[in-house]
């Protein structure tokens, strides 16, 4: 319930702050008083767009707060969903300054307009007499006869597989479309990763080869080479082995004079052994270079297909080959895993369809029950405000193909007169009829669900006497279940209020400003009985006003 509302620099308010009972609230006043204006001021809490030119002040910003008495867990979902303090006191306040610049908050966190319109649209719902919207909505038709149905958690249970099963559908479609474009490709990519496996790849083997090859095609000035190097160390006359003997023959005779002598002939013994082992090993290599042209005709093949693969491939080594040819295993196996990942995706798609349509199947037949209790419950209250030949028709269809709600397209048809076939709302019925139609809906809906705050806007333009009487009993039923803040011209609904609060204007300094104020006991007969017959009312209009008010009042 809105416990306060703040206002502050807004049309012709300066400041007004207003305290609301938690039953029936009443707001009256002169014509022009600015009984309106109070609720433009609501709106900007509720998300709507706000225009500087509208300020009572062009020196100061405008400041409009809303504090809230809340107890509904459904409510303190939305603010979990929005990652906002949930408390019972909460707070909505919207500051615009001089330049126009906006900012909303919700318990002094900054929120966007648009969060701050979803949240109050769950605080508070605001019915004029021109609201045709809501009542022509076939999602508020169907929420009405939901609501009737008490089928809420079963509902949310449908919902919310519902939710699943549509994830899952176009989790299905994403992957179907994958593998249909993998499969396009499939035969290609298993002809090149066949090709790539065929072909054995080793990730240094390129490397050798090349050098085997350059040695192959090279060994004859290998082996002479090497048959070169032999002789110069060994087997000519001028080696250099027989010479480095004699060098130690030499060296041998004059180191025992000095120790230096004999370091250096071991250094020569030294030399003489490693150039022997390297002689004796280029020996070996030169045995071992044997031409060998089937080994290079070998190795050229197997070399072209390694270049050829890479050419084909654009790449540039064989590692960037294995690379690709591990990526097409991948790809085949991931079309592989996809197929049994759709297989078992429409198994679970084809289970939560039955269990959905069980669930619709439900729902369809207890909306079918409570249409009966709709009809008749509207009709009555219907007769109760002056509307006796008044009645609507829910037609109930099933279709085909689930939707969010199930399997039920709702639609409200109506007839306010003998002989008139039910017609949508819009297009027959009046001002009046409508908000006397839409009263008797909150009526019957406040007795099943935990309604927000029901604000009614001059809804009663149009009715007079008896049928005014009728309605004021009606909305003041609804105080029952909920908080009901009505702004109304007649007195018969005035009375009804268990607050009355006063709209009127202060004309001083040359200025205009709207002020409100909770009337006492006495002030409200005085103000009832002007409703009833004008300034300066008579005794009989003030017992008039006195009878009214009697049953609130009465010991």
């Amino acid at each position: 319930m809105l416990q306060k509302l703040s206002i502050r620099n807004y049309a012709l308010i300066d400041s007004v702050d207003l305290e609301l009972d938690k039953g029936l609230n009443i707001i009256t006043g002169e014509t022009g008083a600015g009984k309106s204006i109070m609720l433009g001021a609501l709106s900007l809490i509720l998300g709507q767009r706000a225009e500087t030119k509208y300020f009572f002040s062009q020196e100061k910003k405008c400041v409009i707060e809303g504090q809230f008495k809340l107890s509904n867990t459904s409510i303190k979902a939305y603010f979990e969903d929005f990652d906002l303090d949930f408390h019972e006191e909460s707070i909505l306040r919207r500051e615009i300054s001089i330049d126009g610049k906006s900012r909303a908050f919700i318990n002094d966190t900054p929120v966007t307009l648009s969060v701050m319109k979803q949240i109050g649209e769950k605080l508070i719902d605001i019915h004029s007499q021109h609201a045709t919207a809501e009542v022509n909505d076939p999602g508020f038709q169907l929420s009405v006869v939901d609501t009737l149905s008490d089928h809420l958690p079963l509902l949310t249970e449908y919902r919310q597989k519902f939710k699943l099963y549509k994830r899952n559908l176009q989790h299905l479609l994403n992957m179907q479309s994958s593998a249909d474009e993998a499969r396009s490709k499939q035969d290609y990519e298993q002809f090149l990763f066949n090709e790539l496996e065929q072909a054995n790849l080793q990730a240094d083997e390129q490397a050798q080869l090349e050098i085997e090859l350059e040695a192959l095609n090279n060994s004859e000035s290998i082996k002479r080479g090497l048959l070169n190097t032999y002789a110069l160390l060994d087997s000519e006359e001028t080696a250099a082995l027989p010479i480095l003997k004699e060098a130690v023959n030499q060296m041998q005779a004059i180191e025992k004079f000095n120790p230096l002598y004999h370091a250096l002939n071991d250094r020569l013994r030294s030399a003489i052994i490693e150039l022997k082992d390297i002689a004796h090993e280029a020996t070996g290599l030169e045995e071992d270079i044997v031409f060998n042209p089937a080994r290079i005709e070998e190795i050229n093949l197997r070399l072209d297909t390694l270049y050829t693969l890479q050419q084909k491939h654009r790449v540039n080594g064989v590692e960037e080959l294995i690379l690709i040819k591990n990526n097409l295993s991948d790809s085949l196996n991931t079309l592989l895993n996809s197929d049994e990942e759709i297989e078992r995706l429409i198994k679970e798609i084809n289970t939560l369809k039955t269990e959905l349509e069980k669930i619709a199947d439900i729902l369809s037949k207890n909306r079918s029950k409570a249409i009966t209790v709709a009809q008749n419950q509207v009709g009555e209250i219907l007769n109760r405000v002056g509307m006796p030949n008044a009645k609507i028709k829910i037609e109930q269809t099933v279709v085909e193909n689930l939707n969010k709600d199930g399997k039920d397209m709702i639609a409200l048809l109506f007839s306010a007169n003998v002989g008139q076939a039910p017609a949508p709302v819009s297009k027959v019925a009046s001002g009046g009829e409508l908000s006397r139609l839409m009263l008797a809906i909150k009526s019957i809906i406040s007795k099943h669900t935990s309604l927000p705050t029901l604000i009614f806007d001059e809804i009663d333009t149009g009715i007079s006497g008896e049928t005014a009487l009728r309605v004021g009993d009606v909305i003041g039923e609804l105080e029952r279940n909920m908080q009901v803040i009505c702004i109304t011209h007649l007195p018969q609904i005035a009375a009804k209020g268990t607050a009355h609060y006063f709209v009127y204007k202060n004309e001083q300094s040359e200025k205009t400003t709207t002020a409100i104020r909770r009337l006492k006991k006495e002030e409200r007969v005085a103000v009832i009985a002007e409703m009833l017959s004008g300034k300066n009312p008579a005794e009989s209009a003030l017992k008039n006003a006195e009878d009214l008010l009697g049953y609130i009042y009465k010991v």
